[in-house]
């Protein structure tokens, strides 16, 4: 049987693909932008034909294809997901669910990426993992494209492997690469992959971005973290020389210092030449421009982001951000107005790589206030659980400034953190300290 022939052979259509799933099953199904829209379709569909009960949906990051799908309120009595960094999609079911009906909408699951892969292959026994492929070559593989994270190692300690291949999703170098005789099926799809754009960064955030970039200099290993503000500081940094990436996120603001000579890659330790990430969100020209790149190189979770790995570059550069830092220097990164609010993901994986890195620096940055200036981000204590210990937290910055947290006693930090509050907060927060 030929290459061909064998993927003839596990063609489907996507009812078909997924018809052996039955209630009370644990499913994994790809992140972000590889979320299988004909796949998902095709499983909510079947929840409301077939009765399904307890489906449990095993996930970090979903996008519009799951939340038109599977994760529609009414079909949530019945499929139970089980989220470990909530976006969007699951906010909005949050905010929307009727006060009082139990179960609510979702179970959030508080893990960190890099632990994610042991969850999903060791304490679970998944029945299916769905994802969407990059297309199989004249070799018989397809990859993992944008998103290798938990679903590379998903894929293959789940009972099936069902993959959807798009023609659009890039195909990306690295450990990413899948046979066909590893699939159980296969359906095809070809439609635009979802396009993840920020907004315009604040006056407060430029502020920011200015501190950050000039506390990285040439030769630095960065990582970047989700939202308007590392791509502002991605911004200010096309003038370095000899960058490298090491990051769990691509964003086409990392790429834009690939395509413009900033990063080389050739200062690192550790996959000398590639830049290094788990997975990738952007828009089309980005999805074109690592497509086929032998510049990026894709890994699984576990090994982008663990601590010890990540250390091996010298001058790492983790920035990453906030929603409430306390007096100590801890951070709630995850929890907002009494929700969930997103998730630990690999935040404090990065803040404890960096900072054992020979000249590295673990950055924490946000915006002094929210709600329009109302609400102090600087706190005595935090409102919801604690995602960067304050043993851990290195260097933190505001539109303020910025204070190094290592070495200072609590009181030093109280103080040093105050300097960074917004001016009409800082009398207050002096007064918490008693």
């Amino acid at each position: 049987m030929t290459l061909q022939d064998l993927y003839r052979s596990r063609l489907a259509n996507a009812d078909d693909a997924i018809a052996f799933i039955r209630s009370d099953m644990d499913v994994a199904m790809g992140m972000a932008v590889a979320e299988p829209p004909a796949l998902l379709a095709a499983l909510a569909g079947k929840v409301e034909s077939a009765h399904i009960e307890n489906l449990r949906l095993w996930y970090f990051h979903s996008l519009d294809a799951a939340g038109k799908t599977v994760l529609r309120p009414e079909l949530l009595d019945r499929v139970r997901p089980h989220c470990m960094f909530l976006s969007h999609v699951e906010r909005t079911l949050i905010r929307e669910w009727p006060k009082g009906r139990t179960p609510g909408p979702i179970e959030f699951v508080p893990v960190a990426f890099s632990a994610s892969v042991a969850l999903l292959t060791r304490r679970l026994a998944l029945v299916a993992c769905i994802t969407t492929v990059s297309p199989m070559d004249r070799h018989g593989y397809f990859t993992f494209g944008t998103s290798n994270d938990y679903t590379s190692s998903a894929a293959r300690s789940a009972q099936r492997l069902i993959v959807e291949v798009n023609p659009n999703m890039p195909r990306v170098f690295g450990d990413s690469l899948l046979h066909v005789s590893e699939v159980d099926a296969i359906v095809e799809n070809t439609v635009p992959l979802p396009e993840v754009t920020g907004g315009q960064p604040s006056p407060e955030e430029l502020a920011i971005a200015e501190i950050i970039a000039g506390m990285i200099d040439d030769r630095a290993c960065l990582q970047m973290g989700v939202g308007t503000l590392p791509t502002a500081v991605c911004n200010q940094l096309e003038n370095r020389r000899d960058l490298g990436i090491h990051t769990e996120l691509m964003t086409p603001a990392m790429a834009r210092l690939v395509q413009c000579g900033a990063v080389t890659n050739q200062a690192k330790t550790t996959y000398r030449g590639r830049s290094v990430f788990t997975f990738a969100m952007g828009d089309a020209p980005f999805y074109a421009f690592i497509d086929d790149n032998p510049a990026f190189h894709s890994l699984p979770v576990n090994l982008v982001n663990d601590p010890r790995h990540i250390a091996k570059n010298n001058n790492v550069v983790s920035v990453n951000g906030t929603l409430q830092i306390d007096l100590g220097g801890a951070c709630n990164s995850e929890h907002l107005l009494g929700r969930q609010y997103s998730g630990s993901g690999g935040q404090l994986d990065f803040v404890r790589g960096a900072s054992a890195s020979r000249g590295g620096k673990s950055i924490i940055a946000c915006q002094s206030t929210a709600c329009d200036g109302t609400v102090s981000r600087i706190v005595p204590m935090l409102d919801g659980p604690v995602t960067t210990p304050r043993n851990d937290t290195h260097i933190v910055v505001t539109e303020h400034g910025w204070a190094d947290l290592r070495g200072k006693s609590v009181h030093q930090r109280a103080d040093a953190l105050i300097g960074l509050a917004h001016p009409k907060f800082r009398d207050e927060l002096a007064n918490s300290l008693g």
